[in-house]
């Protein structure tokens, strides 16, 4: 049960929870749109990310989330799973275990994001998809740890379907 009161209704806490502040939850919808929709990323890369972040944060509305395009590209729930094996586990990629590295280094200690690693990102992402990790993870951290202060959706599954048409 969420630490605030959240209105009644047949929808899942973590949606209720936006009638309390439609104007934040219009933000937020946004915020989700430019970072899981528009973006260039490809989308296993962004649920490592994320979901190594969700790992760390303990959201219980992230680790509980799956994206329906990353699961039709091989990134099984137990593979969710495993993500926070992400530096010797055979089934993520270069790219996907450096989207990890970056999101778990974000959301442990930001500031030893040094030189040394974003010419290693640079060796696999363009500036447009670093800027776009970077800005996801801070999403993912912001919201993860939002969430879980405010213990939000424990029942809260979802599966997205909505996907950009790139990344499917």
């Amino acid at each position: 049960m969420a630490r605030i009161d959240v209105p009644a209704g047949d929808d899942k806490e973590a949606t209720r929870i936006w009638q309390l502040a439609p104007h934040l939850g219009v933000g937020l919808h946004a915020m989700g749109e430019a970072c899981y929709v528009e973006s260039s990323l490809p989308i296993r890369e962004r649920e490592v990310a994320r979901m190594r972040i969700a790992q760390l944060n303990d959201c219980q509305v992230c680790l509980n989330t799956r994206a329906r395009g990353a699961m039709d590209q091989g990134l099984t729930d137990d593979l969710y799973n495993q993500v926070q094996h992400y530096y010797d586990h055979p089934d993520f990629t270069p790219r996907e275990r450096l989207a990890a590295e970056f999101a778990e280094q974000f959301a442990i200690d930001h500031k030893g994001i040094d030189d040394a690693m974003w010419e290693r990102m640079r060796e696999h992402f363009s500036e447009v998809e670093l800027l776009e990790l970077t800005v996801t993870c801070g999403f993912c951290v912001g919201m993860g740890r939002a969430f879980q202060v405010l213990d939000i959706a424990r029942d809260f599954d979802v599966n997205w379907s909505r996907e950009p048409d790139h990344a499917r």
